[in-house]
C-alpha cells in the first residue's frame, strides 16, 4: 500500500502521495495542492523543507556524512579516480570504459582553443576586476560564439556543447588569474592530462621551462574532485532554474558562477583566508580568538568549521587534510598565515567546546590553505571551486533538460498593501 500525507485545513482534509527515493528519503508530493485546496500554498523561506527536484545525480546525507556521486562514495572516487572520469561519471551516468575516457580526453583537447576576440573581451576587465565577474562574463561571452541553441534531443550535438564548456572553461579560468598577476596568457598543452594541463596554464612562467609537481596535481585532482557536486545547493538550483526557461547550457553556467560567488556559498574558501589574515594583523594569538568563537555574546565567527549541511563531519574535509598535509610538506612553505590555520585546525578537532557542537574544520578551510600555498590569490579561490563544479553544473542541467522539467515559478506569500486608489500628485 502506497504512503500518503493527510493534510486538514478548516476541517477540509486532503491526501497527498509520498515520494520514496532509493535511499529511503520521503518526500510529500504536493504538486496539486493549489489546485486541490482552491489556492493554498506552501512557504518555505530558502527552500530547506522543500525538494525542487528527483534527482539520480548525488545523494548527500548530512547526518551520517554520507557523499555519493551516482552510488560511488566520495571516498572510492577521490582515492581510485580521476576528475575527468568524475566528470564523465556525473554527467553521462556511469564510470567510462578506457575507450569512452579516451574519446572525451580527446574530443576535449580539440575543443580546448579560445577565439581571439574573447582575449579582447578579457582586455576591457580592469585588473581590479573580481575574477568571479570575469569568468562569469566571459563564460556568458561564449554564446556569442556559439549562437546556436543545444538540440537536447540529440545526442551528438548534447555531447558537442558538454565537450566544449570543459574544454574552454579551464582556459578562461587560468586567463583570469593570469590576467590579474599581469602574466601573458598561456594556451596549455594538449599532450597533458586535464588536471596537469589546468596546472601549466595557471602556474607557467615566460621564462622558465614548467615543471609539474606530482603532490600538487595530486591535491588539485581531488580538490577538483570533491567539489565537482553537492546536490541542490544554491548555484545547482540556480543552473536547473535558469536551464528550465530553456536558456541554453552556457547562460545558466553563467548564472550559476554568480550564484557561486556569494560568500554564504563558493567564496568561503576565501572567507576562511581573509579571517586568518585579520587574526595575523591582530597579532596572532588564536587563543584569542578561540575565546571569541565560544563566547555568544562575540559576533565573531570561525570561518571554515562547521557545515550547514553535515552535522557530524565533513567527508570532503577528511580526505582533503591529508592533501593539505602533503603540499605544506613539499613546498616548505613559512607562512603566519597557515601556521595560524594549523592552529586553529588543531584546537577544532580537539577541543572539547568545538567537538561537542561538530565544530570540525570543513573543505572550504583545507581548501583555502592549499590554493594560498600555491599563491593563488585569494579572489581567485571561488574560481577554483566553479572548475571543480562544473561537471556537476553540466550533469544537473542536462538531467533537467532530458527530464523535460517544467519552467522554475516559485509561489509567494503577499504581505503589502491592500488596494489602494491612485491620487493625482498634486493631492498626495
Amino acid at each position: 500500500m502506497s504512503k500518503k500525507a493527510i493534510l486538514e485545513i478548516d476541517g477540509n482534509k486532503y491526501e497527498f502521495p509520498i515520494i520514496e527515493g532509493t535511499e529511503k528519503e520521503l518526500g510529500i508530493d504536493i504538486k496539486t495542492l493549489r489546485g486541490a485546496t482552491g489556492g493554498i500554498t506552501t512557504i518555505d523561506p530558502g527552500y530547506k523543507n522543500t525538494g525542487s527536484c528527483e534527482s539520480a545525480i548525488t545523494f548527500l546525507d548530512g547526518e551520517k556524512g554520507i557523499l555519493r556521486y551516482r552510488g560511488y562514495s566520495i571516498e572510492e572516487l577521490a582515492e581510485k579516480a580521476d576528475f575527468l572520469e568524475v566528470a564523465y561519471l556525473l554527467i553521462f551516468g556511469e564510470l567510462p570504459t578506457a575507450e569512452q575516457l579516451d574519446k572525451f580526453d580527446k574530443d576535449i583537447k580539440e575543443e580546448s582553443h579560445i577565439d581571439e576576440d574573447m582575449k579582447r573581451i578579457l582586455d576591457g576587465f580592469p585588473k581590479s576586476a573580481h575574477p568571479m565577474g570575469v569568468l562569469s562574463s566571459l563564460t556568458s561571452a561564449l554564446i556569442a560564439f556559439n549562437p546556436g541553441s543545444v538540440d537536447v534531443d540529440s545526442e551528438e550535438a548534447m555531447y558537442g556543447a558538454i565537450v566544449k564548456i570543459m574544454a574552454k572553461f579551464p582556459v578562461l579560468a587560468s586567463w583570469t588569474m593570469r590576467k590579474r598577476k599581469s602574466l601573458p596568457l598561456d594556451y596549455g598543452d594538449s599532450s597533458l592530462g586535464y588536471v596537469e594541463n589546468l596546472s601549466k596554464m595557471m602556474f607557467s612562467r615566460p621564462n622558465k621551462t614548467y615543471e609539474a609537481n606530482k603532490i600538487v596535481n595530486d591535491a588539485l585532482d581531488k580538490l577538483l574532485i570533491l567539489h565537482a557536486d553537492h546536490e541542490q545547493n544554491c548555484s545547482t538550483s540556480t543552473v536547473r532554474i535558469v536551464g528550465s526557461s530553456h536558456a541554453g547550457l552556457f547562460a545558466s553556467l553563467s548564472a550559476g558562477i554568480s550564484a557561486l560567488w556569494g560568500p554564504l556559498h563558493g567564496g568561503a574558501n576565501q572567507a576562511v583566508i581573509e579571517m586568518l589574515e585579520a587574526i595575523r594583523e591582530d597579532g596572532g594569538d588564536t587563543a584569542k580568538y578561540i575565546a571569541k568563537a565560544k563566547d555568544k555574546e562575540d559576533p565573531f565567527r570561525l570561518m571554515g568549521f562547521g557545515h550547514r549541511v553535515y552535522k557530524n563531519f565533513d567527508p570532503r574535509a577528511k580526505i582533503i587534510k591529508v592533501s593539505a598535509e602533503e603540499v605544506l610538506g613539499d613546498l616548505g612553505i613559512e607562512d603566519p598565515v597557515l601556521d595560524i590555520a594549523k592552529g586553529l585546525a588543531q584546537v577544532a578537532l580537539e577541543d572539547e567546546y568545538f567537538v561537542k557542537r561538530k565544530l570540525y574544520p570543513n573543505v572550504d578551510f583545507y581548501s583555502g590553505i592549499i590554493y594560498r600555498a600555491l599563491g593563488i590569490p585569494t579572489e581567485m579561490f571561488t574560481v577554483m571551486f566553479a572548475l571543480g563544479r562544473l561537471p556537476g553544473w553540466i550533469a544537473q542541467w542536462r538531467e533537467m533538460r532530458l527530464r523535460k522539467e517544467p519552467i522554475g515559478r516559485p509561489r509567494q506569500i503577499y504581505t503589502g498593501a491592500n488596494y489602494r486608489e491612485f491620487k493625482e500628485v498634486a493631492k498626495r
